[in-house]
């Protein structure tokens, strides 16, 4: 005799929505569209810690859930299960690989101390290198899989269906446009992950106008970080360009002197014994003089060409605001 259980469809359950929370523009508006169309009890937010953030983005992630009242679910990456078996490999099969014993005892120094605790750095130490645009393993193991951790584990403790609201336009960028564009007029604006688990993309056709229209709609303050000129809102990313990290040595010098810290403990896991948060092509034994936190700093300060200093730059303070948006018109 087969026996058949009832769906949760069956039982009047309805979907759970999950927005997952940046801190940016286009999750919070996600966030506020999936409340209006679905009612606080049928939906959650969560957000991912990647131990990087800025500041102001995680005191906006707090002003957010007061401001909508809903509680915003924190997650964050745990390394330490890696952390030892990769202690243990650098021990064991590094030598063995021809690794000078020198650069083996450096990194055994820092796997002794125990993981950081930032999942951003931990992670740094493990792979021995940070994220770069062709190895961006960061949003991946930073995001993606705490995200899905929570996404399934819901499913399993509710039984319902769990539809993953992703705040992500086409109009961000070509590789988003060609990613889920589609075919013809279409955009992939849904995707079945299995498992009980959907992907929804609902503002994939969202101009930027749209989504602080959302904001105002709702009396809902955008992150301050756009005031001052920002165009991305959480940590200092590997795929910055110029204007951004200059923004970011102008307005958080700290956040600066705390990469160049971790470049030294990332440099002393390395085999090379270099590593540096920004690319630095060429050769390895000068990468840190060439292309480390300070060096590109001192780049993003150039005029066109990267060869001289800017008198406008060097000369100008950063304003009280600042946006790409229009915010403080």
């Amino acid at each position: 005799m087969i026996t058949t259980f009832p769906s949760p469809e069956d039982l009047g359950l309805s979907p759970l929505h999950v927005v997952s929370v940046s801190g940016g523009k286009d999750s919070t508006a996600t966030l506020l569209l999936a409340l209006e169309l679905h009612g606080q009890e049928n939906v959650r937010a969560v957000f991912a810690d990647n131990g990087n953030e800025h500041e102001l983005t995680y005191d906006y992630v707090r002003y957010l859930e007061a401001a909508v009242d809903i509680p915003i679910k924190w997650v964050r990456r745990d390394f330490t299960e890696l952390w030892w078996p990769r202690r243990d490999y650098v021990r064991d099969v590094w030598p063995t690989k021809g690794v000078a014993q020198e650069v083996v005892d450096r990194a055994l120094r820092v796997f002794e101390r125990g993981p950081t605790g930032i999942p951003f750095l931990d992670l740094c130490i493990i792979k021995a290198r940070f994220p770069s645009r062709m190895a961006q393993f960061c949003t991946h193991e930073l995001k993606i899989v705490p995200i899905t951790e929570y996404l399934v584990d819901l499913h399993d403790s509710t039984g319902r269906q769990v539809w993953s609201w992703q705040g992500v336009r086409i109009e961000e960028s070509a590789a988003r446009r060609n990613k889920l564009q589609g075919t013809g007029a279409c955009v992939l604006s849904y995707s079945e992950m299995g498992g009980g688990i959907h992907h929804y993309r609902p503002i994939l056709r969202w101009p930027w106008q749209a989504v602080f229209e959302a904001h105002d709609a709702k009396g809902v303050q955008p992150n301050p970080l756009y005031r001052q000129g920002r165009q991305r809102v959480g940590c200092l990313c590997v795929n910055s360009g110029k204007d951004e990290i200059l923004a970011w040595s102008r307005r958080d010098i700290t956040h600066i002197e705390r990469i160049d810290e971790w470049e030294d403990i990332v440099s002393e896991v390395s085999k090379r014994s270099n590593a540096t948060f920004f690319p630095a092509p060429g050769d390895n034994d000068t990468a840190r003089e060439r292309g480390g936190i300070w060096q590109k700093v001192e780049w993003a300060r150039t005029s066109r060409g990267g060869r001289q200093f800017s008198l406008l730059t060097d000369l100008a303070e950063p304003t009280a605001c600042s946006s790409e948006y229009g915010l403080c018109e």
